[in-house]
């Protein structure tokens, strides 16, 4: 066990010297969070007309009257996805591209090392990420956060297993297919539509609702808004959390089968070496 942790820190460090080696990724940190959101936030001011009226009815849908809070929160959520799927499901191609995978992939380390050690170095990415898209949200765009700051924490908690869950699936199918950007495009694209990222999913038709439910970007976005602009209670979110945890829960197990199965194919074919 401690041989597999020493391990598992020497792929943390190594992540951690990738990330700050190249200080240009940092500005991505500071710039994207202010910038993807104005186009929608602006979209909705040309859309609510010239006397804000059309803010009524999105009150009407949404219940939240702070429409660039409500729009801030689900871009924030689908960069998070985005960061994750390309970051961490692109871990393994990364090792390929630099001519290190096959190497690492000898020696009698827990395969899964490889993955979740990315993991955490995105997690810290991750954290920075957030605390300057708050400042970033209520220093130029006025935007405030009136709920339990704990209770907000605890939501982006529970969202985690199921962001890298995902991610790890995304990462297991890199092994044989080398490349899963159309993946990527894909469930992006479904998030944008079906989660609400920018609009209330109550103006989607019923059959898209019902498909959004087995999403679990959707709980993630409708939990942080309620907790963060409607002040909700932690028993008010109890739908949302039992959602989440059943869906972390999923795709965590999905994650690690998917992956060992992906290695063991990948063993047998020798594809580890193709690149």
């Amino acid at each position: 066990m401690m041989g597999e942790l020493r391990a598992l820190w020497a792929v943390v460090r190594k992540e951690w010297l990738y990330f700050v080696r190249y200080p240009s990724w940092w500005i991505s940190l500071l710039v994207w969070p202010l910038i993807f959101p104005l186009a929608y936030i602006f979209s909705a001011r040309a859309l609510a007309g010239p006397d804000g009226s059309g803010l009524a009815l999105f009150a009407q849908r949404t219940g939240i009257a702070d429409y660039q809070g409500f729009i801030v929160i689900g871009t924030t959520f689908w960069m998070w996805q985005n960061t994750v799927l390309w970051s961490v499901g692109f871990a393994l191609r990364g090792e390929q591209l630099r001519g290190t995978l096959e190497s690492s992939w000898l020696t009698p380390t827990w395969r899964f090392s490889f993955l979740v050690g990315p993991s955490f170095v995105n997690m810290f990415s991750m954290v920075i990420f957030l605390i300057i898209s708050v400042l970033n949200f209520g220093l130029i765009l006025g935007v405030r956060f009136h709920g339990n700051p704990l209770l907000a924490m605890l939501v982006a908690i529970a969202c985690l297993p199921s962001v890298y869950g995902m991610g790890i699936v995304f990462a297991s199918l890199v092994i044989n297919a080398k490349e899963a950007h159309n993946f990527v495009f894909l469930v992006r694209g479904l998030v944008m539509i079906f989660c609400g990222v920018t609009f209330p999913i109550g103006v989607l038709p019923e059959w898209m609702q019902r498909f959004a439910g087995w999403m679990p970007q959707t709980y993630m976005i409708h939990a942080m808004r309620a907790v963060s602009l409607a002040n909700a209670s932690f028993t008010d979110l109890i739908p949302d959390f039992v959602a989440l945890a059943g869906f972390g829960a999923f795709w965590l197990l999905a994650g690690y089968l998917i992956f060992n199965w992906m290695e063991r194919r990948a063993r047998r074919t020798g594809s580890i070496g193709q690149y």
